[in-house]
């Protein structure tokens, strides 16, 4: 959409993926637990799902991860970045796909790099079948905030001023809300903290470069990081952090999204003045008009 903010460099982003494609088997234990999780909340949800989209892995990984589960009969893989296991390439807000195609869409770990999140989920709900599943899991707004803290106290005291770092996430509060203004169903966003420790920063930002998780916000700082900054940054990461061990915390904060696409055989709510019972009576206590006195039981 020509109106979308534009707060991510997506060709730098595809650029440092392909970059660590070769290797990305090497960093993904985040990408498998949230899998793991995405897949648990699958178990809970008695059907099956003849035809799958799976965005952010190849059908391949994804797999490995299924184990015995056989809800999903036959999986379609899309990511933005080419590679082998894949059967499209496409960008996320754009899903070259026919509508109505899929019962289920699964989208892991790509859509917090996406400049225009409600189009790009109008474009998964556009391709699910009518009571098709949507799942998502994207990282939120308290993923690395330890590093983030660091990172401007460290630019502040050498080179007096910050610059973007991290980039921006979504929050929680927001998952449903875009969810609904998607046009989903029974929307529901909730999140849940990954913790990770590792000896230093410097393994820390090692990690984020394998999985392809490195900056790429357009205002970035396009010059090499001055030897002082990185260095006070690893500093007060380790001075402000550090456990008992000497190692340090990394958080990564996993929202996840479901939503179904609309059908007519699914439960809506009530129309005001529609409920058979009050809510006074579910609570066992008294109603009384709006501005009216209180009264003791």
């Amino acid at each position: 959409m020509s109106d979308t903010m534009q707060v991510f460099d997506r060709a730098a982003k595809r650029r440092q993926r392909q970059r660590v494609a070769a290797k990305a088997a090497d960093y993904d234990f985040l990408r498998a637990a949230v899998a793991e999780r995405l897949l648990d909340r699958l178990d809970d949800i008695r059907r099956s799902f003849p035809l799958a989209l799976v965005q952010g892995c190849d059908a391949a990984w994804l797999q490995t991860h299924l184990g015995s589960r056989g809800q999903i009969e036959r999986i379609v893989s899309m990511d933005s970045v080419g590679g082998s296991g894949l059967h499209a390439v496409g960008d996320e807000e754009f899903l070259p796909f026919a509508e109505g195609k899929f019962d289920l869409v699964i989208a892991l770990l790509n859509l917090h790099w996406v400049n225009d999140l409600p189009g790009a989920l109008i474009q998964i709900r556009r391709v699910l079948k009518p009571d098709g599943l949507f799942l998502g899991a994207m990282l939120g707004g308290s993923t690395l905030s330890e590093m983030r803290q660091c990172w401007l106290a460290a630019e502040a005291e050498i080179e007096g001023g910050a610059s973007p770092r991290i980039s921006p996430m979504a929050e929680t509060l927001d998952g449903a809300a875009l969810l609904q203004r998607a046009g989903f169903a029974l929307p529901v966003a909730d999140s849940d903290i990954i913790p990770v420790t590792y000896t230093d920063a410097f393994s820390l930002m090692r990690d984020l470069r394998g999985m392809g998780e490195t900056n790429a916000v357009l205002t970035r700082r396009r010059t090499f990081t001055r030897r002082a900054t990185l260095l006070r940054m690893a500093e007060l990461y380790q001075q402000r952090f550090a456990g008992p061990d000497g190692r340090i915390p990394a958080s990564f904060e996993m929202i996840t999204l479901t939503g179904w696409s609309p059908h007519e055989s699914q439960q809506k709510p009530l129309r005001p003045g529609q409920a058979t019972h009050s809510l006074a009576d579910a609570l066992g206590t008294m109603a009384h008009p709006i501005g009216g006195p209180l009264k003791p039981n």
